[in-house]
């Protein structure tokens, strides 16, 4: 694909739109300035990737006559050899960005999200499992510069989680998380297996966009507030006041709660967030009609049989079964190295879109 015409469009819609934004009525309309500027800073970027991606390009091809030139082994075609990779492994990043830059922006990819997990098919090893995944995620989190907050978790009897219900808030937050929604399956010799034997085990994580107030109204008569005391592993303050919030709304049946915090003002706060995500993307499956089916799709029934990614810990391999990408780096991915799985995931959702749009 020639990326070359596009990245001359995204200059000239650059200038186009810094031209806008410098007129005096810009921000005449706040909304439409506040577009603007997004727009302004999302094109910036591409622009800044189109002018790397070109110099990559050209750099590559000057490397690539280096070593069809120099005799074999010379010190300077080992160099060019040596940059063509590096130049190589650029191109490609670079590429896999700009395709993205093609596709029209999902609005929802630029906020933050709700991650639930919830132990399915393996009782108290899946629980485990739930916690891997916790701390998985909690620590690619921080590679990434996010605040990852535990709103809500039932511990299970031996150290792992029945459910748990994350905010992760950053720049780009839903947009790289959003995939990993799903079954995702363990195999591995749990703890409490005596004879050595693998067993096969699931947790669903479902991953929403954070609602904004505006997107999900909802009227106090539908609410059903309870507080109690907060129950967790002990500790100053825990179990000695009525801080846990419950919240249930009537017409949905939804129910969250909400424990992190002290302040029972703070956890009904975001015990409302939750609450408003999990209308929100109700909402949104509603609207395409195709509410249960998503659902379903999402995170199914987490039956063994139904998998998204698969962690197989004897073989130290990772597979994501909806691109067919197999990884031999397990031990790093359950630690938080999640690009590797991440990248492809979003590559081949932009060229889905972009064989939508004929491109």
């Amino acid at each position: 694909m020639d990326l070359r015409p596009f990245i001359i469009r995204f200059r000239e819609r650059f200038a186009e739109v810094e031209a806008q934004l410098s007129a005096p009525d810009a921000f005449a309309v706040a909304q439409r300035g506040q577009e603007l500027t997004r727009e302004h800073s999302r094109l910036k970027d591409l622009v800044a990737q189109g002018d790397a991606y070109e110099k990559a390009v050209t750099e590559l091809a000057e490397n690539r006559g280096l070593v069809a030139s120099e005799p074999t082994g010379s010190e300077l075609a080992v160099m060019a050899a040596e940059e063509i990779v590096r130049l190589g492994a650029a191109e490609t990043r670079l590429a896999m960005r700009l395709r993205e830059g093609i596709v029209p922006p999902d609005p929802s990819d630029s906020r933050n999200c709700i991650l639930e997990l919830r132990g399915a098919a393996g009782g108290a090893e899946s629980a485990l499992f739930a916690a891997d995944l916790l701390r998985m995620y909690q620590r690619y989190a921080e590679t990434q510069g996010w605040k990852f907050e535990v709103l809500d978790a039932s511990a299970s009897d031996l150290g792992g989680y029945k459910d748990a219900t994350v905010s992760v808030t950053g720049q780009d937050v839903y947009k790289r998380l959003r995939y990993e929604s799903g079954v995702h399956r363990v195999q591995r010799v749990p703890a409490t297996e005596a004879q050595g034997r693998i067993h096969t085990s699931t947790v669903t994580v479902a991953v929403m966009p954070e609602a904004q107030e505006v997107d999900v109204v909802i009227k106090p008569e539908d609410l059903e507030i309870n507080v109690c005391r907060a129950g967790g592993h002990g500790g100053q303050g825990v179990n000695t006041t009525d801080s846990a919030v419950r919240i249930f709304h009537k017409p949905t049946g939804t129910e969250v709660r909400c424990q992190d915090e002290r302040s029972q003002i703070k956890n009904k706060a975001k015990a409302m967030m939750v609450l408003r995500s999990r209308l929100l993307d109700a909402k949104v499956a509603e609207e395409h009609a195709k509410y249960a089916a998503e659902r379903k799709s999402q995170v199914g029934t987490g039956e063994r049989s139904e998998k998204s990614r698969t962690y197989n810990f004897p073989q130290n391999r990772v597979s994501d079964h909806r691109i067919d990408l197999t990884l031999y780096n397990l031990s790093a991915v359950i630690d938080g190295d999640l690009d590797p799985v991440i990248d492809p995931l979003m590559a081949g959702a932009t060229q889905r879109k972009l064989d939508e749009l004929k491109l």
